[in-house]
């Protein structure tokens, strides 16, 4: 008799794991502009999103990134041609004639010849900054906004608030966009036609206005944000250690970027500041009066994900630093790509397996 190992309980994975292993892929499509590995990396972020997604209204949002990540990246080519992006020795593509300019803009070229090499630079830093917008919109998509201010520690309560609300600015008016939608559908009116677009428009800044503003009346009503009582000795042991901790970290993080620095100044100082601001941290911490229902657990699966992203930003930081011709490829030849540049782009797939299967709160993804 054969004996069936049991799948794994469908839950949401903790918001903060999600975030690291973004940020994670966020710090490695930030070190290269080589299209080849930033494309891999977008299309290492999809693939988890489309494995590990719920059903909850922000999940849905990720589609709006990508064609926020497609804008951007034609947008900085046609800024390369509208600007001028003539290299001397390149191959023009495109003898555009060129609109003279005044004295006082002197530097700058509008219109004249495109050439190959300007339009695959401007190529190059658009996949960079639309894979950046592509790593937060995956964490947006799998990460719950309201569980993430909930894991927010005491001292960071206050500036949590804000980043929270603000990076659930897009999942809400997606979420918007579908309601609106729903609701013209079943009153029967078309919503494909240009002309109707200011009857969508308007419903779905109306509708995220309102549940801003009934999700700033909820948190007022739960004390967000309120604090107790501090003494003037606590309070100056507190900004010191804050201060002392963060002139540490900003000097032991230039001790790790120039390599002439003395090396005390490096890890030991990058270690130390980290220990002081902690310290301060939790200092600052005990004025924070409030209390959580049912805190999210850090489990094995946790751990994984972060690692999986953070492994390929260790990698990329550590060991391919100084592989410039891989990082960054010139524009007069192909892009080169070695095997440890993919194992770094690719460890971050990892997640779709390591973490447990979304939870779902429709009766159809509830069943077996």
């Amino acid at each position: 008799m054969s004996t069936r190992r049991p799948a794994r309980l469908p839950r949401d994975l903790h918001p903060g794991a999600w975030w690291l292993w973004a940020l994670g892929l966020a710090a490695t499509a930030s070190a290269t502009t080589n299209p080849v590995l930033l494309v891999a990396l977008v299309v290492v972020a999809g693939l988890v999103v489309v494995s590990r997604r719920s059903d909850h209204p922000w999940s849905g949002s990720f589609r709006l990134y990508l064609a926020l990540a497609v804008a951007v990246v034609v947008i900085r080519v046609l800024f390369r041609v509208l600007l001028g992006g003539e290299v001397i020795g390149g191959h023009v593509l495109l003898d555009l004639p060129e609109v003279p300019l005044p004295d006082w803009v002197a530097g700058i070229q509008l219109l004249g010849p495109v050439t190959r090499e300007s339009v695959l630079a401007g190529l190059y830093d658009g996949l960079r900054l639309g894979s950046l917008l592509v790593c937060i919109g995956a964490a947006n998509s799998l990460a719950d906004p309201k569980r993430l201010l909930k894991s927010m520690p005491p001292a960071l309560y206050e500036v949590g608030t804000a980043v929270a609300v603000s990076v659930a600015v897009l999942p809400q008016l997606a979420d918007s966009v579908q309601r609106v939608r729903r609701a013209r559908r079943l009153r029967g009116v078309p919503g494909r036609r240009t002309g109707r677009v200011r009857g969508v428009v308007v419903p779905v800044l109306e509708d995220a206005l309102e549940r801003s503003l009934a999700l700033a009346a909820g948190m007022d009503a739960r004390g967000y944000g309120r604090t107790g009582h501090l003494g003037r000795r606590r309070r100056t042991v507190t900004g010191a250690l804050m201060l002392l901790g963060l002139a540490g970290i900003c000097v032991g993080t230039y001790g790790l970027l120039d390599h002439t620095a003395p090396r005390w100044l490096a890890g030991p100082m990058l270690a130390a500041g980290l220990a002081v601001a902690v310290a301060g941290f939790v200092s600052a911490g005990a004025r924070v009066q409030r209390t959580r229902y049912r805190p999210d657990r850090w489990r094995t699966a946790e751990l994984l994900v972060a690692a999986s992203g953070l492994a390929g930003a260790t990698l990329t930081y550590t060991v391919l630093s100084d592989d410039i011709t891989v990082l960054h490829p010139g524009v007069d030849a192909a892009p080169i790509v070695t095997a440890t540049a993919l194992v770094a782009v690719l460890v971050g797939a990892l997640a779709a397996v390591a973490a447990p299967p979304p939870s779902l709160t429709t009766d159809e993804g509830a069943r077996p």
